[in-house]
């Protein structure tokens, strides 16, 4: 008796249509983006045909209704943003100013801080060339400044850099963000000005 051998093909899985949670996958995609998706442009990322895609982003909208978030149509694309119920308090948090004038001096003295730092006081006397305890004493009590310890230098001097408070002011990620090093004082007067004004 002749037995007969058959070979298995291997098989290739390929992504089942129901195990996708579509309007999972277009909440994260409408979350990261930066402008508004059209159907078509998320058919070829989603692999997925217009018209399922297309009723999946009317049924996230009509979910997020009345949130704090909304998915809204825009452009001929959706977009995820903010109610517009909400955009008093949205605008406050977005648009926080430091709630006081600084002096030339203070600007000047903070602006030196933020490209230079860790910097001592002398260092800072020295670009100055003027005495900076008043505008130095003033920024550390508007917390736009810190104490980051002592230099090794002789008599083992404070360091000074700016803090959390000064980017959330000004509106940077990190320090990396801050804008090229202006080439005189009136610039670096002039761009803290700019972003300190209401």
């Amino acid at each position: 008796m002749q037995i007969q051998q058959t070979q298995e093909q291997p098989q290739v899985q390929e992504p089942q249509q129901s195990s996708l949670n579509i309007k999972s996958v277009l909440e994260s995609l409408l979350f990261v983006a930066r402008k508004p998706l059209a159907p078509k442009d998320l058919e070829e990322i989603v692999s997925q045909p217009k018209n399922i895609i297309t009723e999946a982003l009317e049924e996230l909208v009509s979910e997020y209704d009345g949130q704090g978030i909304n998915i809204i149509k825009v452009a001929g694309g959706y977009l995820m943003g903010t109610n517009a119920d909400n955009a008093d308090f949205v605008y406050n948090l977005l648009h926080a100013r430091v709630k006081t004038t600084l002096s030339r001096q203070a600007l000047e003295t903070l602006s030196i801080i933020a490209y230079k730092q860790p910097i001592t006081r002398a260092e800072v006397e020295r670009i100055r060339g003027v005495n900076s305890d008043g505008p130095i004493d003033t920024l550390l009590e508007k917390k736009l400044i810190q104490d980051l310890g002592r230099s090794e230098a002789v008599g083992r001097p404070f360091l000074y850099g700016t803090t959390e408070e000064f980017l959330r002011h000004f509106g940077l990620k990190d320090l990396d963000c801050l804008p090229p090093q202006p080439n005189s004082g009136t610039e670096q007067d002039a761009l803290f000005k700019s972003a300190l004004s209401e």
